[in-house]
C-alpha cells in the first residue's frame, strides 16, 4: 500500500473541487436554470404588484361595499372546541379576487399583444424548377414558363 503525503493529497483535493466547481458551473449556466430562476423573481415582483392592487384598490373598495364587515371573527363551537371557519372564508374570498385579479391583468396583456402583433401576408411564392420567386396565385412561372401545380390544402 503506497503512502500519500500531505501535498499529494492537497492537489488530489484541489482536482476534485475543481472537477465539482466545473460540473456545478455547467449546471448552473444551463438555459433552464436561469429562466426558472428568472421566473421566479418576476414572479415575486408580479405577486408584490398584485397584492398591492387587492389591498390598496380592491379590498377597501369590498370594505366600503360591505360596511367593513370582518368574517375572521366567526366561529362555531362543538362540545367546547371552537372552530374558526371566518379564517378561512377570508382565505377563500381573498383567492378569489387576486386570480380575479390577476385575470384580468392578464387578459388586458394579452389583448395588448396581439394588437402589437403584426399579420404579415404571404403573397410570393417559389418557383420548384428554376427557384426564382413568383406571385402566390401564378399558375405559370414567369421566368421559366414551367406550368405550376396548385398546392393542395
Amino acid at each position: 500500500m503506497k503512502k500519500i503525503d500531505t501535498k499529494e493529497l492537497q492537489d488530489i483535493s484541489r482536482k476534485k473541487a475543481k472537477v465539482a466547481f466545473e460540473d456545478y458551473k455547467k449546471f448552473a449556466m444551463k438555459g433552464n436554470v436561469l429562466d426558472l430562476a428568472i421566473g421566479m423573481v418576476m414572479g415575486s415582483a408580479f405577486t408584490a404588484i398584485v397584492n398591492s392592487i387587492v389591498q390598496s384598490l380592491i379590498s377597501p373598495l369590498i370594505g366600503a361595499l360591505t360596511s367593513n364587515v370582518d368574517l375572521s371573527d366567526l366561529t362555531f363551537t362543538i362540545k367546547g372546541v371552537s372552530f374558526g371557519y371566518g379564517a378561512v372564508l377570508n382565505s377563500i374570498i381573498s383567492f378569489i379576487i387576486i386570480s380575479l385579479v390577476l385575470f384580468i391583468i392578464v387578459k388586458a396583456l394579452t389583448k395588448a399583444n396581439k394588437k402589437q402583433e403584426v399579420k404579415v401576408e404571404i403573397t410570393t411564392k417559389t418557383c420548384p424548377y428554376c427557384l426564382s420567386t413568383i406571385p402566390i396565385k401564378a399558375t405559370r412561372c414567369a421566368h421559366c414558363t414551367s406550368i405550376l401545380e396548385e398546392e393542395k390544402e
